[in-house]
């Protein structure tokens, strides 16, 4: 019987040791996802700067001054990118266009003649 205690050590101990390759393994990871995190944390600030106290004041004037009352800021969103700007311009430029339209509708077509005696 003293044989099968020791050949359960040696088990154990084989257990022992492949438990500390996978602690070792799983520190290897999260150091390598922790280098992940920082990367991936300093591109977003670099993308997403914080909103400066100035410009918050300047929302804040505005939304009390078109509101007429005193406005609680929740949240500030920075966009990049002319999405919005692009849209806008379509928008404008759609408005223009149909008014154009229905002037042309209305108006005669000017046309250029010659006057007499100057050809």
């Amino acid at each position: 019987m003293k044989d099968t205690n020791v050949s359960d050590r040696h088990d154990g101990d084989t257990n022992a040791g492949d438990t500390n390759d996978s602690v070792a393994e799983l520190r290897a990871l999260v150091a390598e996802l922790a280098a992940r995190v920082r990367t991936l944390e300093e591109v977003a600030a670099r993308q997403h700067p914080e909103v400066s106290e100035d410009l918050l004041l300047a929302i804040s004037a505005a939304c009390a001054a078109y509101l007429g009352k005193r406005a609680i800021i929740k949240q500030v969103h920075l966009q990049r990118g002319g999405a919005w700007a692009s849209q806008g311009r379509t928008a404008v430029q759609q408005s223009h266009a149909e008014l154009q339209g229905a002037r042309a509708e209305h108006q005669t077509i000017p046309r250029l003649q010659a006057r007499r005696g100057t050809t």
